[in-house]
């Protein structure tokens, strides 16, 4: 018996419905917890003699009564804090805690601040950014598929795919909006890269399946569409697994085995492509034959 994704699709819509709804109600509840990159604060970069590890270096500055306090390092002596505080008392009490004195164990390289206006404009240029690629999206499908009118038209596969990038943006969102509320995890511009790359490579493997069916339409011309759609799927399923299993593991890899200023990145990235590769096969080509399923009663 052949494995028949179309047929079971009120699973994994259902599957889908209670992973969106679980996502938003943690953005709902919990909201995101934004970096100093959207609400502003402090960088300061100090030269260690010996640098501690990141956690060290963390505990020790937030025990200087800063609020959070984010270490990234820098080469083999260096690192850069991230601060919620931007006055000079802050920045002097973080130096004492780690110990800047006489020994010049601990050096100031750079200190800069970003306000808050900043951080403000940087959040409304990254939602423009992002709705100006959700658009670029559609019109690209839309003209792709062009040739494609019958058994349903070009542009409602541009909207398909707008709906599963959407699947896959909020996911990751919401687990990080858990993860924000419960571990104290928070959005930065590197996030907002995650996800960006997230739609670039779910597009893509929307789009592989996608061609598939537009290719099966014109060889089994006749054939009934949720048909042609199903064995499209099948067709491409081992593929779009493979791709996605290859970058998943090197992925992991990175975040197991990388650095700590990245981690959080690497695992946007890794909820994203698993949450992309289960709605380009599972929710972007259902969909398609339930619009058309739709249209045809109307």
């Amino acid at each position: 018996m052949k494995f028949n994704v179309i047929a079971t699709r009120k699973i994994w819509y259902a599957l889908s419905a209670v992973m969106v709804a679980a996502s938003i109600g943690a953005i709902a509840l919990w909201g995101l917890k934004l970096g100093i990159d959207f609400t502003g604060g402090a960088l300061l970069q100090v030269r260690f003699a010996a640098r501690p590890a990141v956690q060290e270096i963390e505990r020790r500055a937030t025990e200087a009564g800063v609020g959070t306090v984010h270490v990234q390092p820098v080469g083999d002596n260096e690192a850069i804090l991230r601060l919620q505080a931007t006055d000079d008392a802050s920045r002097q009490k973080v130096l004492t805690a780690l110990g800047a004195g006489d020994d010049a164990s601990v050096t100031q390289q750079s200190y800069e601040t970003v306000g808050p206006s900043v951080g403000s404009e940087l959040r409304s240029r990254s939602i423009r950014g992002m709705l100006l690629v959700l658009a670029a999206i559609v019109a690209y499908i839309a003209f792709a598929f062009r040739s494609v009118s019958k058994p349903v038209s070009s542009w409602k596969y541009g909207i398909v795919a707008i709906i599963a990038l959407l699947h896959d943006v909020i996911i990751p969102t919401g687990v990080f909006a858990a993860l924000g509320h419960f571990a104290g995890v928070e959005i930065d511009v590197l996030f907002v890269t995650a996800v960006l790359t997230v739609l670039g490579f779910s597009v893509h493997d929307t789009i592989v399946v996608f061609d598939r069916i537009r290719e099966n339409l014109r060889r089994r011309a006749g054939q009934p569409f949720e048909d042609v759609v199903a064995e499209s799927v099948r067709e491409t399923f081992v593929r779009s697994l493979n791709t996605s299993l290859t970058v998943f593991l090197v992925l992991l890899a990175v975040y197991l085995f990388g650095g700590v200023s990245t981690r959080n990145f690497i695992l946007a990235l890794l909820i994203g492509i698993v949450a992309g590769t289960y709605s380009s096969i599972f929710i972007a080509s259902p969909l398609l034959v339930t619009w058309q399923k739709l249209s045809s009663r109307r």
